[in-house]
């Protein structure tokens, strides 16, 4: 049996992949001991409290050891997986068995790759000790090699034969769903799935999470009415799936940021709201006839991407909007760009992306960075870096068929504008009473930097865009 020197093992510590970040939630592993792995292959993903990112290691090798399960929290810094880079096979005997073998000719051992630094930018050392915080709903499941790990990631992969042993293989689902299981405290094995090949779906493990009504076992006639002073029985709709009335979830990951962020946003920022009620008829035409042109075919057309515009329009003619504040240095630093947030809701909660140099950005190119904007928060791959810089956001609380709202800022910015629900409504247009598309808008601002004549004049533009969209081309 080959013994590994310390010169032939590699530790592959967590990297800060965002900027200061202390900590990350290991969700996935993609490798198992003994597997094989290159320079750059995903061997984790895992959950910071920005995003959801996979990490690449690198160097070659055999991994001979995963040093923390999933659903372990793991300080920045500290060593998550071994790699044996002399290019033998990983030790698998104990350290008790290895002592008692007899000693066998020792080979010699491979040269160190030259030229490959195995450290990633952001490494530091640990501070603290590792906290490990139990999985809801865990449970022992059987390995299975990456191969097969990554089919079910892309949501194709076979759905594994039953094994005459009772251990229970392992469900398929996307990484999301499987956060959703955990969150709601669904156990996967037993939902039956209706997705293609298997493959565990949103709906199902809503389904399963749905309430289960009991009826009321009947009280016998013998007995006499209960009085009236007794407590009534709890009702079947406020009991939860399980029996429980009521189910706690941790706060971590982008639930724990979001909520800190709002915390000081609030308390830090004097926060002024103003709001408007605009016909977008003309508008919503607009958004049709693109819909045809050729020069949008292929990308995603939506009254979203035109009010984006009409903002972006609105800060050019009023650039002191676009500001942040420096407390330490009692500065307004004003912003000669603009990257333009837009506030998406994820399974793993509320995540704001943004546009880079969104003014400089053309129709076509614009409606482009606003799909893969969305997509990849769908998909759970938002990178930190998206959601870092943004300078102005905005919130489409609409889709949720609400009217409007007073969204909260950002930290470092200084304006966000929230979008209600378009409804036809009764509208005067040209002295008559007329069914019109119409929608409110809110713009809430930081007062420190941004009073009462600028925030009307950046709202009141917005609502003059989309009243009459061929001020885009005027204004622009």
């Amino acid at each position: 049996m080959t013994t590994m020197t310390e010169a032939s093992v590699r530790e592959f510590k967590m990297p800060d992949v965002g900027e200061g970040l202390t900590e990350a939630e290991i969700l996935k592993w993609y490798v198992q001991p003994g597997d094989t792995v290159t320079d750059g292959q995903v061997v984790c993903e895992v959950e910071t409290a920005k995003a959801a990112v996979e990490l690449p290691i690198p160097y070659d090798g055999v991994v001979s050891e995963l040093r923390f399960p999933e659903g372990t929290t793991v300080d920045v810094g500290t060593a998550i997986i071994t790699v044996d880079v002399s290019g033998g096979a990983p030790a698998a005997a104990p350290a008790a068995e290895q002592a008692a073998a007899p000693a066998a000719p020792a080979a010699e051992p491979e040269a160190e790759p030259q030229g490959r630094t195995p450290v990633l930018v952001g490494y530091g050392v640990a501070t603290s000790s590792t906290r490990r915080r139990p999985r809801k709903g865990s449970e022992t499941t059987v390995p299975a090699p990456a191969q097969a790990i990554q089919a079910e990631l892309n949501g194709h992969g076979a759905a594994p034969a039953p094994a005459a042993a009772p251990e229970r293989t392992r469900p398929l689902a996307k990484p999301p769903v499987r956060k959703l299981a955990k969150d709601l405290g669904v156990d996967l094995t037993v939902i039956t799935p209706s997705g293609p090949d298997g493959v565990i779906t949103r709906e199902d493990v809503h389904a399963a999470a749905a309430p289960v009504t009991v009826p009321a076992p009947a009280a016998p006639a013998a007995e006499p009415a209960a009085p009236a002073a007794a407590q009534a029985p709890v009702p079947a709709a406020v009991v939860g799936y399980d029996g429980a009335r009521e189910t706690r979830i941790p706060v971590k990951g982008v639930r724990k940021a979001t909520a800190q962020a709002m915390i000081g946003s609030a308390f830090t920022a004097p926060h002024v709201t103003e709001f408007v009620t605009v016909d977008v008829t003309r508008t919503m035409k607009l958004v049709e006839e693109l819909k045809q042109d050729k020069e949008f075919q292929g990308l995603r057309v939506n009254p979203l991407l035109l009010i984006a515009k009409a903002l972006l329009v609105a800060i050019k003619r009023n650039p002191d909007v676009n500001a942040s504040w420096d407390e330490a240095n009692q500065e307004i630093v004003l912003k000669h760009y603009v990257n333009l947030g837009i506030a998406a809701a994820t399974p793993r909660g509320l995540i704001v992306p943004n546009i880079k140099d969104a003014q400089a950005k053309t129709l076509p190119q614009l409606s482009e960075a606003l799909g893969e904007l969305v997509g990849t928060a769908r998909e759970g791959r938002t990178s930190p870096a998206a959601m870092q810089g943004g300078t102005v956001t905005i919130t489409n609380v609409g889709v949720f068929g609400v009217d409007t709202g007073t969204p909260i800022l950002n930290p470092g910015e200084s304006a966000i504008l929230a979008i209600g629900a378009i409804k036809l409504q009764p509208w005067v247009h040209k002295g008559k009473v007329k069914p019109r598309q119409v929608t409110t808008l809110a713009l809430s601002f930081d007062h420190r930097l941004v009073d009462g004549e600028l925030g009307s004049k950046v709202l009141a533009d917005v609502a003059a865009i989309l009243e009459q969209p061929k001020r885009l081309i005027s204004w622009a």
